[in-house]
């Protein structure tokens, strides 16, 4: 059952089961926190928080910002959907492909994470949100040029490889799967992009995977 977090009382919230995933099911943000959660195989709350419960106090004393994700994990509490992930593979997949431990493993797992918070943000996320959702406030020739820079980046990166870094999935393909598999709803289209494609479906194979509903 999926509830608003400022319908919790107190004692629920101080009983509940120690993982909560507080977000919206239409985020991709959100999203990436929660399919990387089931690949994971670790149970957790999820925690309605629209934009009202965000502007609460009890949310602010979660995050300043107001923003999500933020999951809480026992007595850790965690912001933002990359940093999460990091937390994620670092706490409960120590040592695995996940998270590479050499340094060139992890500094390429970091240029996608940076994508995904950059062209990947402002470019196919900006035009589905301006899409569906509210005006971004970003251009749409600007999210569209972006798009067009991230998958053809994606297109060639993926010649080489079934994933982005290496020969297995890292939390590189968790950050960038959600908005681009979801491009096509800011009007992005993806056909041009055999190899992107296939990287979705390989996603979509993983065990565990659970995709973000379309409404």
């Amino acid at each position: 059952m999926i509830r608003r977090y400022d319908a919790w009382t107190d004692n629920e919230r101080e009983t509940t089961m120690t993982r909560i995933l507080h977000g919206t099911r239409l985020s991709g943000h959100v999203h990436r926190v929660q399919l990387f959660l089931h690949l994971l195989d670790l149970p957790y709350e999820f925690a309605d928080s629209p934009a009202d419960v965000r502007n609460s106090s009890a949310f602010r004393a979660l995050n300043p910002l107001g923003q999500i994700p933020v999951l809480q994990d026992g007595d850790v509490v965690q912001a933002d959907s990359t940093a999460i992930l990091v937390y994620l593979a670092k706490r409960y997949a120590p040592g695995s492909a996940w998270l590479p431990e050499d340094p060139v493993g992890a500094a390429r797992v970091q240029r996608w994470l940076s994508q995904a918070a950059g062209e990947i943000m402002f470019g196919p996320a900006a035009a589905r949100v301006s899409a569906r959702f509210y005006d971004t406030g970003v251009p749409a020739p600007l999210s569209q040029a972006l798009a067009a820079r991230v998958l053809g980046l994606m297109e060639g990166e993926l010649a080489a490889r079934d994933w982005l870094v290496g020969t297995a999935p890292t939390i590189a393909d968790i950050a960038c799967y959600s908005y681009i598999a979801h491009a096509p709803e800011g009007g992005i289209a993806l056909e041009p992009y055999a190899r992107v494609r296939a990287w979705i479906a390989r996603v979509e194979a993983l065990p565990g995977f659970v995709p973000m509903p379309a409404e």
